[in-house]
């Protein structure tokens, strides 16, 4: 079974970002569960809707769980978050199982990339989907990244992953194998073409793009090598 933690607005302009705390918490999770990555998700940016920097929200991908694994996950993460709340946060955590993301979650989770959404809406489709949605402070209006993040990540189409396996580990220029070993499930161009073999310049770290649920890095030509595109 696969499961989905969802987090967002967990931080301020002057503290550490939602991704980093993500990051954490999956890291911490990693040792009772196999967390299989954490994926970057951008939402829709409007004068309306306050947002520390970029809008986005963060969620965990945890593999292999059992029945029942979504709810000690719930308790974990939220103490973990909660033992780090950042004063002025909004901080909001969601967990759901694959099994129970359907249609109507997808696709609030879309729509709050492109429109304002309300934290109604989000409470009222976790309860009809039987979701763990829960707001840990401030405004809670996290609960609305939180609950969309899942929905796009369920998708399999969206979003970028930040932590994939030891991607995190690569830096500089390196073997198009060496990105593949790392956790990357493809390399291509933008056009769709594989790219097998070959050296990689890294802006930073392998950043792969999530679709067709997988992660794909996209590169570009540059003379003898590729360079890395950061796509989603």
């Amino acid at each position: 079974m696969t499961l989905y933690l969802g987090i967002d607005d967990t931080d301020t302009r002057e503290s550490r970002g939602t991704g980093r705390l993500a990051r954490m918490i999956a890291a911490e999770l990693a040792r009772s569960y196999v967390v299989t990555g954490v994926t970057r998700h951008q939402l829709f940016i409007h004068p309306s809707i306050p947002y520390t920097s970029q809008n986005s929200c963060a969620v965990i991908h945890i593999q292999d769980a059992d029945n029942g694994t979504g709810a000690d996950v719930f308790s974990a993460a939220k103490e973990l978050m909660l033992s780090d709340f950042i004063e002025g946060s909004d901080p909001g955590i969601c967990v759901a199982a694959a099994r129970e993301i359907g249609s109507d979650l997808r696709g609030f989770g879309f729509s709050a990339k492109k429109s304002v959404v309300t934290q109604d809406q989000a409470r009222a489709l976790a309860r009809a989907a039987g979701v763990c949605l829960e707001g840990l402070g401030g405004t809670e209006d996290g609960v609305i990244g939180a609950l969309a993040g899942i929905g796009l990540a369920a998708s399999g189409n969206d979003g970028r992953f930040v932590v994939k396996g030891a991607t995190r580990s690569l830096h500089g220029t390196q073997t198009v194998a060496a990105i593949l070993a790392s956790g990357v499930d493809q390399v291509m161009t933008r056009d769709g073409t594989a790219i097998d073999k070959g050296l990689v310049a890294l802006k930073k770290f392998p950043k792969p793009a999530f679709i067709g649920g997988k992660a794909v890095l996209f590169v570009e030509p540059d003379g003898d090598l590729y360079r890395d595109i950061v796509v989603g």
